[in-house]
């Protein structure tokens, strides 16, 4: 297995694949990988050549969320702010930068698609998922609100306010139904529709779909979708203060298997359902 953080293919004609490459860890973004997603992203959103990018998960998973044990050395993408909400700050630079790019990118998901995860995908232009994903924003139970509140703009007040307040996982199918994904596929099908899916989109001139993509993100724009993912940053920097979260985050220092199981076990599922 090599040790890049994210491999780069071209499957077809025009359409350029990113790999997550970190299927031991199941995929956590850590600052390495984003650095290198990021670059790989500029990369193709310059090369005249490249008309769609797809972004998938090696190994079991799409991702599991943001790396929990951070290597410190690594530096991240963008500057994270020292003031409080500086780290949900810096998520939403970043996915935004992915609204802002010319080119279309596709989110291929697959099993995990947590936390970290589910902003990664939500912040490509299609989401295509296996039928038996596992889609959730746990940390609503323990630490706090979402850094990138996109549950509301995805699914809706009645879906969005269930996720909120249970923190449970949506399979693929469900997500489909709720409005987080396009489609759905048997896991084994996955790979072969996404690529269908990515040739019929590349079948389109670059400068066209530039505007197309802008269509749709100016719209929402319009509806207030920026300022409202702005806003539910700033909540979550508060959540960081309340005693649940405090408390939490003291279990966390002191073993962060044994912290995840404690959010997790009463609820019976993700790692506690495994096995």
């Amino acid at each position: 297995m090599t040790d890049e953080v994210v491999l780069i293919d071209e499957p077809t004609e025009h359409v350029r694949r990113l790999t997550l490459n970190r299927p031991s860890k199941r995929n956590a973004l850590s600052h390495n990988l984003r650095s290198a997603l990021f670059d790989a992203l500029r990369t193709a959103d310059r090369d005249p050549t490249v008309r769609v990018v797809v972004i998938r998960g090696a190994g079991s998973c799409f991702s599991a969320g943001y790396d929990l044990a951070q290597d410190p050395a690594e530096r991240p993408p963008w500057t994270i702010s020292p003031a409080d909400g500086g780290w949900a700050r810096h998520v939403l630079q970043g996915w935004f930068e992915m609204m802002d790019l010319s080119i279309p990118i596709i989110a291929q998901v697959h099993g995990y698609c947590l936390a970290g995860g589910t902003e990664l995908a939500t912040a490509c232009d299609l989401v295509y998922v296996a039928d038996d994903a596992e889609i959730g924003y746990p940390p609503v139970r323990s630490m706090s609100s979402p850094d990138m509140g996109w549950h509301v703009w995805m699914m809706g007040m009645r879906r969005a306010m269930e996720a909120m307040l249970t923190g449970d996982s949506l399979s693929g199918v469900e997500a489909v139904e709720a409005g987080f994904a396009n489609r759905s596929f048997p896991a084994d099908e996955l790979d072969a529709a996404v690529l269908a899916v990515a040739e019929r989109v590349a079948k389109v001139p670059s400068d066209l779909q530039a505007l197309n993509k802008r269509v749709v993100h100016r719209s929402m724009e319009a509806m207030g979708m920026r300022n409202g993912m702005r806003a539910t940053a700033d909540i979550n920097a508060i959540g960081f203060h309340q005693p649940s979260s405090i408390e939490y985050h003291d279990r966390f220092s002191r073993g962060v298997t044994s912290a995840l199981t404690s959010r997790d076990e009463t609820f019976g599922d993700y790692r506690t359902a495994e096995g």
